[in-house]
C-alpha cells in the first residue's frame, strides 16, 4: 500500500456497523499487531467482551470477531490481532495505518466478563497467543481486583517476542494512576514458550497437570471453593485446559448462568 492509498470504510448504515478511525497501529512481531480505533459515544460494553471488526472488502463489510482489549472505562478501543497473510480480513487489516477508517460492529458480547463467574477468591486468566486481548481489558478494570485477592494472568505463546506485548501491558497497568495501586500484592503474570527456550519453557496445560504452574506460583492446586479460570486461546488449548479445571471439580458456567470458569466460544474452531 503506497503512502498516498489510505483504507477507508463506507457510510455507516441505520442498524449496521459504524465507521470508526484509526487512532494507531503497532507492529510487534511479522505475526502480531495492535491497533487503537475511536469509539462510538453510545457503545457500552463489559471488560472482557468482543465486538465485530472489519472493512470493507469488494463492496461488502468483511467482520470478524475481535476481543476489546481496552477496559470498559476508556475513551479509545484497543485491539490485538494475529496477522494471517492469506486471511480475508487480517491480509487487509495489517496494513491499516493511523487516519483509515475501519467498521465496528454495534453490539458487543461474549462470556469472559466477571458477571459469568461464581464468587471466588483467586483468578486465573489463561491466555495463548492473541487470547490475552480479554484479559488486557480485565487487568485494567478496578472491579477485577474488588472481587478477587489474587489475579493470575498467563500467557504460552511460541517465542519470547510474542509476550512483549503482554509484559509492556502487564508493566503499564502498575504504573496506572487509576489502576496500579489496586494490583499491588494481586496481579501476577507467569508466561512460557512452546518452541525455543525461554524463562519457562513448556505449554501451560502440562505445567497444570505436572504441578510446576502452582510450584512456581507458590499456591496450592485449583480447589472449587476459592479458585476461578477464564480461559481464551487455541483451540486445544482451550479444551485441555477445560478439561483440566472440570478434572479438578470446577463447573463451567455462562453469562445466564455463573459457574466456577469460563471459555471465549466465539473464538473456538
Amino acid at each position: 500500500m503506497s503512502d498516498q492509498t489510505a483504507i477507508k470504510a463506507p457510510a455507516p448504515k441505520a442498524n449496521g456497523p459504524t465507521v470508526e478511525t484509526v487512532l494507531d497501529v503497532k507492529h510487534w512481531t511479522d505475526r502480531l499487531f495492535s491497533f487503537r480505533i475511536t469509539r462510538p459515544p453510545a457503545l457500552r460494553f463489559r471488560s472482557g467482551e468482543f465486538v465485530m471488526i472489519g472493512l470493507e472488502v469488494n463492496g461488502r463489510p468483511l467482520l470478524r470477531a475481535y476481543s476489546i482489549a481496552s477496559p470498559s472505562w476508556d475513551e479509545a478501543l484497543d485491539f490485538y490481532s494475529i496477522k494471517v497473510q492469506d486471511g480475508p480480513l487480517t491480509s487487509r487489516l495489517q496494513e491499516i495505518r493511523a487516519g483509515d477508517t475501519v467498521l465496528l460492529g454495534r453490539k458487543p458480547t461474549g462470556t469472559l466478563i466477571l458477571d459469568a463467574l461464581t464468587p471466588g477468591k483467586r483468578l486465573y486468566m489463561f491466555s495463548t497467543g492473541t487470547g490475552i486481548a480479554p484479559f488486557a481489558s480485565l487487568i485494567r478494570d478496578p472491579e477485577t481486583y474488588e472481587r478477587y485477592d489474587e489475579v493470575i494472568l498467563t500467557q504460552t505463546c511460541r517465542e519470547t517476542a510474542e509476550l512483549t506485548y503482554g509484559n509492556e501491558l502487564v508493566a503499564a497497568v502498575r504504573a496506572d494512576p487509576l489502576v496500579g495501586e489496586l494490583t499491588e500484592g494481586k496481579l501476577r503474570h507467569y508466561t512460557t514458550v512452546t518452541q525455543e527456550a525461554g524463562p519457562k519453557t513448556g505449554r501451560i496445560t502440562n505445567l497444570i497437570e505436572s504441578g510446576e504452574l502452582f510450584a512456581d506460583l507458590g499456591v496450592p492446586a485449583f480447589d472449587p471453593a476459592v479458585d476461578r479460570a477464564m480461559i481464551c486461546g487455541s483451540t486445544p488449548m482451550i479444551n485441555d485446559t477445560k478439561h483440566l479445571l472440570e478434572k479438578a471439580g470446577l463447573t463451567e458456567g455462562a453469562v445466564s448462568e455463573p459457574g466456577q470458569f469460563v471459555i471465549e466460544r466465539a473464538f473456538v474452531g
